[in-house]
């Protein structure tokens, strides 16, 4: 009689066991990677924009960005320009891309951050002078353990 040879039934449990346990690891790296972190980050904050949660968003900020907008006047500005001017109760958004930056800063001249995130984040308006997109390049970067929000003043 012929014998197959393959693998022993007793290391069959053993492989399907490493076999989950690593697509575990893969799976919990990739929910809790820096990249995801950095999307979540931004998306949070335009879903807070969206509600018209002005402070909340703001919370999101870099502190180089809270230092270009005080709370008080971000909140009442950003209520005035998009509620206000543009007849629109709230907007839809997507966000596109997430390429890691090794270096970027906020401006010429200012410090460099490191390891910051770039996306693409397209706000659709539907209000009193019709429908439009707004597009603009957001940054992301971890600031003191927490994923914080940038915009570009770079000219």
């Amino acid at each position: 009689m012929h014998r197959r040879r393959g693998i022993p039934k007793t290391m069959l449990p053993l492989l399907l066991g490493l076999l989950v346990i690593g697509s575990l690891i893969w799976l919990v790296a990739g929910f809790f990677s820096d990249e995801r972190q950095a999307k979540g980050a931004v998306h949070q904050f335009y879903a807070y924009e969206q509600e018209g949660a002005f402070a909340e968003s703001w919370e999101l900020f870099h502190s180089q960005m809270k230092a270009r907008f005080p709370k008080g006047a971000y909140i009442q500005d950003r209520a005035h320009v998009f509620m206000n001017h543009f007849g629109v109760q709230t907007f839809s958004f997507k966000l596109s891309g997430a390429e890691k930056l090794d270096s970027w800063s906020i401006e010429k001249g200012a410090n460099p951050l490191n390891e910051v995130y770039k996306m693409t984040v397209t706000q659709t308006y539907k209000g009193t002078y019709g429908n439009f997109d707004l597009q603009q390049e957001v940054f992301a970067v971890k600031e003191k353990s927490e994923w914080k929000i940038l915009w570009s003043y770079q000219k």
